[in-house]
């Protein structure tokens, strides 16, 4: 990895290493990809200034996440399918991540299962959750999470409805693959995927399988997962979920003022604002436009995370400078686990926090609290 030198670098190599059906899960968005575009696009548009002479020489990228010590404003954030990138992904980038000091989130659509994370890393997860129609497996599921010590619970509450991803069609993606020539020609050009995928501990949900009748089948287990997304999901499930949930609790995919205001008095220690990285509402502003309005409204009263659209250190300033207390990465670690499992997503999160201390230097700030619209262009 001596030569990667940016997340664009990891992304192309992991396009190259990994077969495209599961690269395409990971990069592309739903629909026309409008909303998935404009997240990167308008962090672009914001410039900073640029201060000189001013003494930049202790700089410090710590702060805390909810309470707890980070090493820098930085979350992995739930990305399902993980070990379908590289073998046994989510429990490589949960080790990166605690090796970095910053928070990691296992997604409830992962295939590692959360007791399996939890026996192979050495500190406390963030475990994020999907409310699905079958509320006996949805309190089981917290109460494993729980058990296995999770110090934070992200409630993602912007995928009621399923936004159509156009090239997931396109590709067959299944777990596990939906097989054609092409998609064996493109598997048999990849064997050390293969070969690292196989030496996983599964390739199938591991928090859903063997937890939830017949799901040990694929073809039920596939049938049982699009019939559970729930659209009745509503705030009075927020009661119900903390009646369960003891600890630390997030509403990650925020994107409306109204919204937010509801959910700080939901009795949500954090909400974290994303358009679900441009993969649900095609149309829905980006998460930076919406950001300073929701802080403006509601940041005195809870802690905001920032989600959507980070491939750079600088993107990190810019969501910082407009009120977010912490960011969440999704796309820009996945590319770094495809590329080279643990240590490419240990790259990704070096870049970004090298990315990060040089921007800070340059605009004259010296920490993360000393971040504000100040450091940016009127």
């Amino acid at each position: 990895m001596k030569h990667i030198t940016c997340i664009e670098d990891l992304r192309q190599l992991h396009k190259r290493r990994v077969p495209r059906a599961f690269f395409d899960y990971a990069d592309r968005g739903s629909y026309t990809e409008d909303t998935l575009r404009a997240n990167s696009a308008d962090l672009q548009q914001i410039k900073f200034r640029q201060r000189i002479l001013v003494d930049v020489s202790k700089r410090n990228l710590s702060t805390t996440i909810l309470g707890e010590p980070s090493a820098m404003p930085l979350i992995l954030a739930p990305v399902g399918l993980l070990g379908m990138q590289h073998g046994d992904g989510e429990i490589h980038a949960c080790r990166a991540a605690q090796a970095a000091g910053i928070p990691f989130t296992q997604s409830t659509m992962s295939i590692c299962s959360i007791e399996e994370i939890a026996a192979a890393v050495d500190k406390p997860f963030w475990f994020q959750l999907y409310v699905m129609k079958d509320r006996g497996f949805i309190k089981s599921l917290i109460e494993r999470a729980i058990a296995a010590k999770c110090s934070a619970l992200v409630l993602t509450v912007d995928l009621q409805v399923i936004g159509q991803r156009h090239q997931d069609i396109k590709n067959g993606m299944t777990v596990p693959p939906e097989w054609s020539l092409s998609k064996l020609i493109d598997f048999a050009s990849k064997p050390s995927w293969v070969a690292g995928v196989m030496r996983g501990k599964r390739r199938s949900f591991g928090n859903i399988v063997g937890h939830v009748k017949d799901t040990e089948d694929l073809t039920k287990l596939a049938a049982w997962t699009a019939s559970q997304f729930d659209t009745t999901l509503n705030w009075k499930d927020i009661d119900w979920i903390r009646s369960i949930w003891p600890g630390k609790l997030i509403l990650k995919g925020i994107l409306d003022v109204e919204d937010a205001e509801i959910a700080a008095k939901s009795g949500a220690q954090a909400i974290v604002v994303s358009n679900h990285g441009g993969r649900q509402l095609d149309g829905a502003p980006s998460s930076i436009e919406v950001l300073p309005e929701i802080v403006d409204e509601v940041g005195s009263q809870l802690e905001i995370m920032f989600d959507g659209g980070i491939r750079t250190g600088m993107d990190i300033m810019r969501a910082l400078a407009l009120g977010a207390k912490s960011c969440m990465i999704g796309r820009a670690y996945a590319y770094g686990l495809g590329a080279g499992g643990e240590a490419g997503v240990a790259k990704a999160i070096d870049i970004l926090a090298k990315e990060l201390t040089t921007t800070m230097g340059l605009c004259g700030v010296n920490t993360i609290a000393e971040i504000d619209d100040h450091v940016l262009a009127v």
